[in-house]
C-alpha cells in the first residue's frame, strides 16, 4: 500500500513519546513492504536540526518538512479567550502548508493518509476534498482530558478557569472531527470507550504503542543500584507538573537520607529554576542527555509521577523494555496491561510512593524480578512487528 503520514512536528530525533511512536510505526510499515511518505510540520517550538536526522529511516521513505511558527504568544493566548476556537490547535494551521498538502494528495494516489494526532486535524477537510484516499486518525491522547486533569490540580482560580476553558474548546473540536475520518486508531481501551461515547460511527481499533525490541539491550553491569530517575520532556505540561510535585514532595526525604537513594532528573526543556532542587550528591538535575537509553540503563528505579495526561506513556513501554523497575501512578500506566507488584509498582499518593521506593531500594533482587517481568510483557504485547500487523489489518478493512 501507499501510505502518507502527517505529523505536527518532525519526529527526528526520537527524543520523546510522539517521535518514537511515529518512527516505529513507519519502520514497521516499511519492514512489511509498504511505501511510506512522511510530511511534517516543522514548528518553531520543535525546530528540526538536519544534523539529527535518522538517515537509515529517512533513506527508506519519501520525507518532506515544512517550517511554520507554532510558538505560543501570551498576547494571542489572551485574545483567544474572547474567541470560540482553540488557540492550541489554531496555531498549527498554515495556509501555505495546506496548499502544499493539497498538491501532494492530488499528485499521488495514496491508499491511506494517517493523521498523527489532533494538531494536524485542521487539514482533514481540504485533504478529503482533494483525494479518494482512506483517512485514518490516530489519537496519541484524548487531548481535552489532559487540560481537564491539569485544571483539577490547580488551586489558582484564574489558572483553573483558563484550563477549563481550553478543555471545553478542545473537547468540542475533538468531537467535531471524529467522524470526518474513515477509521480511528487508539492506544488504549479507555480511549476507545471515550471515542464511542462521543459518537464515533466509524471503526475504532486499539493499536497499542509498538517498539523495536532490537534497540533495547539492558546491561546490569552498568546500572547503579539503588538509584531513582525520571526521564521526560518538560515542554509537555503533565510531565512538568508531575515531576514538580514529586520533587516538592520528596525533596526533604531525599536530602536528609530518609530515603537513602540518589535521584536523577533528565529530559528536554528543563527550566533553569529546576537547578534549585539540586542537592550535592543526592539530587541531580541533568537536563538533556546524549543517549536516552544509555541513561535509562545506568539507573535502576524509574519514577513516573503523572497526575494528568492520557493515552499510553511511551517512556514506560521503553523503561519496561530496558527491564527497569518502574513506580508509576495508575494514570501514568494507563493502557498498559500491567500487574501491580509483578511488572510495575503503582503509587498514587505520597505515602504509596514512599513505601514503594523504600521497598525497591532495600531489595535489588525484587527490582530485577519486576524488570524481567516487565520485559516479558513488552515482548508479548508491544513488539512493533506485532503491533504494525494490527494497524495494517485496520487499513485492510478500509481499502
Amino acid at each position: 500500500m501507499k501510505i502518507l503520514i502527517l505529523t505536527h512536528r518532525v519526529p527526528f530525533p526520537q527524543n520523546g513519546g510522539y517521535p518514537i511512536v511515529v518512527c516505529n510505526t513507519i519502520r514497521g510499515l516499511v519492514n512489511l513492504g509498504h511505501e511510506v511518505s512522511l510530511v511534517s510540520l516543522n514548528a518553531k517550538a520543535h525546530r528540526h536540526d538536519n544534523a539529527f536526522e535518522d538517515d537509515d529511516l529517512i533513506g527508506r521513505i519519501n520525507y518532506r518538512s515544512y517550517d511554520i511558527d507554532a510558538s505560543i504568544s501570551l498576547f494571542d493566548g489572551f485574545l483567544n479567550m474572547f474567541s470560540k476556537n482553540s488557540y492550541n490547535i489554531e496555531r498549527y494551521y498554515d495556509e501555505n502548508f495546506e496548499k502544499l498538502l493539497v498538491r501532494t494528495v492530488r499528485n499521488t494516489n495514496y491508499d491511506i493518509i494517517q493523521f498523527e494526532g489532533l494538531f494536524v486535524a485542521p487539514y482533514v477537510d481540504s485533504v478529503r476534498k482533494n483525494c479518494k484516499s482512506k483517512l485514518v486518525y490516530r489519537t496519541h491522547n484524548i487531548e481535552h482530558q489532559i487540560w481537564e486533569r491539569l485544571a483539577q490540580q490547580k488551586s489558582d482560580p484564574f489558572k483553573k478557569y483558563y484550563l477549563k476553558l481550553m478543555a471545553r474548546r478542545i473537547k468540542k473540536y475533538e468531537i467535531q472531527q471524529i467522524n470526518k475520518f474513515d477509521a480511528i486508531a487508539v492506544f488504549t481501551g479507555q480511549d476507545k470507550s471515550t471515542m464511542m461515547l462521543y459518537g464515533a460511527t466509524i471503526p475504532v481499533e486499539i493499536v497499542p504503542v509498538g517498539i523495536d525490541l532490537g534497540h533495547y539491550h539492558p546491561d546490569f553491569s552498568k546500572t547503579e543500584f539503588p538509584s531513582l530517575f525520571f526521564l521526560g520532556s518538560l515542554d509537555w505540561m503533565p510531565n512538568r507538573e508531575g515531576i514538580e510535585w514529586f520533587l516538592q514532595t520528596f525533596h526533604n526525604s531525599l536530602a536528609n537520607d530518609e530515603l537513602r537513594v540518589r535521584f536523577y532528573v533528565a529530559g528536554n526543556d528543563i527550566p533553569e529554576e529546576f537547578d534549585d532542587y539540586e542537592v550535592l550528591g543526592k539530587i541531580f538535575i541533568q537536563g538533556e542527555v546524549d543517549n536516552g537509553l544509555e541513561f535509562v540503563n545506568s539507573k535502576s528505579i524509574m519514577i513516573v509521577p503523572l497526575l494528568s495526561g492520557g493515552g499510553m506513556r511511551v517512556k514506560i513501554v521503553e523503561g519496561m523494555a530496558m527491564q527497569k523497575c518502574i513506580i508509576s501512578t495508575s494514570l501514568g500506566a494507563e493502557g498498559i496491561n500491567y500487574k501491580n507488584g509483578v511488572n510495575i509498582l503503582i503509587a498514587n499518593t505520597r505515602n504509596e510512593f514512599f513505601k514503594a521506593i523504600r521497598r525497591c531500594v532495600a531489595d535489588e533482587d525484587y527490582c530485577k524480578a519486576v524488570g524481567m517481568n516487565a520485559r516479558k510483557l513488552i515482548e508479548e504485547q508491544h513488539d512493533v512487528n506485532k503491533v504494525t500487523n494490527n494497524l495494517v489489518s485496520l487499513y485492510g478493512q478500509l481499502v
